[in-house]
Formats: C-alpha cells, structure tokens, sequence
C-alpha cells in the first residue's frame, strides 16, 4: 500500500509537571482529504495540531509526513490560527508573499503569485492595506492565502473561524470547500463545532478528555453543499453529540 501522506504512530504528549496532553494517538490521513478534529476544551486536539505542523515534538510516538519522522516547522504544512497571525507591518499582499520572499523566489513570481490569491481571496481592493484595517473575515482569508502561496500540501487550522460572526463564517466556510476543491489541499481543521465539523469534513476524528485519545472516527458521505436540516445531518449530530456528551443523551432519554 502507498504510504499516506500523514502518519501518526502511538504518539504521546506530556509537558513538564508531567501534565499528559495526548496518548497513543493513532491517525493516517491521505492527500486531498478534509478531516475534522473535534472534542472538548483542552483534550489535545490543538497539541495534534501543533504536533502535525513540528512546532510540538511528541514525547513518545512518531508524526509522519510522506513516510518521514516530523522534526520541526516547514512550508509543505502550513498553519492557520484563530487569532490570524499575520505581520501587522506587512500588507496584504506583503503577508501573502512572505513564505515565497523567504525561499528566495525572485520578485517578479512572488507578485504574481501573491497577486493571483489576493483574487481568489477577492481582497483585490485591499492588496495594499495593512492588518488593522481589515475585517476579522479578511484578516482570515489573508492567512488562508498566505499558507496556499508558501505551497503547503497540508493546511492546519486551529479553530480558524471560531473569533467571527456567524454570517462571515458561513460564508469563510463556504470559501474554504470551493478553495479546497480547486487547490486539491489537504485539510486538518480543529473545531468546537459538531455541525461545523459535518458541513466541511470528509473525515470527523474524535477525541476523549484529557489525556486526549482517538476514541472514534465518523466518514461523512452526504453529498456536498449539506444541508443541516436533512435528516442524514441531524442523525450524525446525534451521533456525534452521544460520543462527546453521552450524559445529554440520557438526559433526553
């Protein structure tokens, strides 16, 4: 069989004053895949994330990229934060070109490049604006832009949409299927959301309480845009809320 594209083997994760993040988490994901990590509040799905991207080393256990051990950052994996991270002294066009710029790519292609995802993000009026003049929404289609224009093959997003108001991040999710499905990037997206984990995802991991574990996965097969008052939807919302939160369940029984 070909080796997927991410491997992580038996890995473990405990911080000093042996707090234990993250147990045995065992997880392949292949290329071109859209995959979920929900659970609750501090159950390690953002230090999988973190694991993923090399900015954690696990304390046990083995993270794989294309069959090779994970030792630190790189521009095959790029992150997308809830609090944007972008350079507040570079502009839009600026953010996005940065990973390029730092690669050495001559100008000419790096405002090519930069300018070719400052349209597909629609910021075309704002190429020259600076981080504190935009949306919330915008500032999150920079980060999305910038991870596309560094060539990621893996976009890690923790949690990307959680900051906005429901209207832009209905349509941020709608944005990000159609940029996905175009680029054929491969997604591994950290959410709270039930529902917002069962309108993107191909794959739903879930994840215990501390020490986070894999304690099931959920393949989603409706067809795509989803619509959540279908009753497929809501079956798998019930699923998924009985793994997470069994106690609300016995409540309605």
């Amino acid at each position: 069989m070909a080796e997927p594209l991410l491997a992580i083997r038996n890995a473990s994760k405990i911080y000093p004053g042996g707090i234990e993040a993250l147990r045995g988490a065992e997880l392949s994901i292949e290329k071109g895949e859209f995959v979920c990590l929900i659970g609750a509040s501090g159950c390690g799905k953002s230090t999988l994330l973190r694991m993923i991207g090399g900015f954690e080393l696990p304390s046990a256990g083995q993270v794989l990229v294309h069959g090779r051990p994970v030792t630190g950052p790189g521009p095959d994996r790029g992150m997308v934060f809830q609090d944007y991270g972008l350079f507040p002294w570079l502009t839009v066009r600026g953010n996005i070109g940065f990973g390029p710029v730092a690669r050495g790519m001559p100008k000419p292609e790096v405002i090519r490049l930069a300018d070719r995802f400052v349209s597909m993000m629609g910021l075309d009026r704002f190429a020259e604006a600076y981080p504190h003049q935009l949306s919330g929404g915008m500032k999150q289609r920079v980060a999305i832009a910038r991870v596309l224009a560094n060539e990621a093959e893996l976009a890690l997003m923790d949690e990307p949409f959680g900051a906005l108001d429901a209207m832009t991040r209905e349509r941020l999710q709608e944005e990000l299927l159609v940029i996905w499905r175009q680029t054929v990037l491969t997604v591994i997206f950290v959410t709270h959301g039930i529902e917002e984990a069962i309108l993107l995802a191909d794959r739903i991991v879930v994840m215990s309480p501390r020490p986070g574990r894999i304690v099931a996965e959920e393949h989603i097969r409706l067809n795509r845009p989803r619509n959540v008052a279908s009753p497929e939807f809501n079956a798998i919302r019930r699923r998924l809320t009985g793994l997470l939160h069994p106690e609300q369940l016995k409540g309605a029984a």
